[in-house]
């Protein structure tokens, strides 16, 4: 994992949940289930060592 990947992951991952966030208050609270999400999927990351954002930009082509 290179320095460029783990920013590129940081900041889809934290973008996720601003925006989410700020559409559970601003829209629908229903979208304050995606932060919740991503969190157990972080969880479950740290856990078994595979995470699907670093799965997808490997397979675009990221190292």
């Amino acid at each position: 994992m290179t320095e460029k990947t783990r920013r590129i992951h940081d900041g889809i991952v934290g973008a996720a949940l601003a925006v989410s966030t700020a559409l559970g208050f601003n829209a629908n609270p229903v979208w304050f289930w995606v932060p919740g999400l991503i969190g157990a999927l972080m969880i479950v990351s740290a856990l078994t060592g595979f995470c699907p954002v670093y799965f997808t930009l490997g397979k675009c082509g990221f190292k």
